[in-house]
């Protein structure tokens, strides 16, 4: 029987690492994005380039529109993105239930 694994991939190190050890383990692996409202397309891309050079099986990229929860300088343009650090409390960078939505539509998939 065949072994397969679903990654959430942002196309950051951490993700990318996790692909990497399904398929070291020896998962047939499938890759998982979100286009979630955020503002720079880098990490999609990112994403890709990773899916593909990693040879996951198939890669998804979902649209899911995360800005109508607002309170996110990641999804919001009038808000900043802080390049100092944070000062405690719940980051300006949060946005509302991310992956935990991100974790539902992968169980689904």
């Amino acid at each position: 029987m065949t072994k397969r694994a679903i990654v959430l991939l942002s196309g950051g190190l951490d993700s990318a690492t996790v692909l990497a050890m399904a398929n070291a383990a020896g998962f047939e692996t499938y890759a998982l994005s979100m286009r979630y409202g955020q503002r720079h397309s880098s990490e999609l891309e990112a994403a890709k380039r990773v899916a593909a050079e990693l040879g996951a099986k198939r890669h998804e990229i979902i649209d899911l529109d995360l800005r109508r929860f607002g309170g996110s300088a990641l999804t919001d343009d009038a808000l900043d993105v802080p390049t100092d650090g944070t000062a405690g409390g719940i980051p300006i960078t949060y946005v509302p239930a991310r992956n935990t939505i991100m974790l539902s539509l992968a169980l689904g998939w």
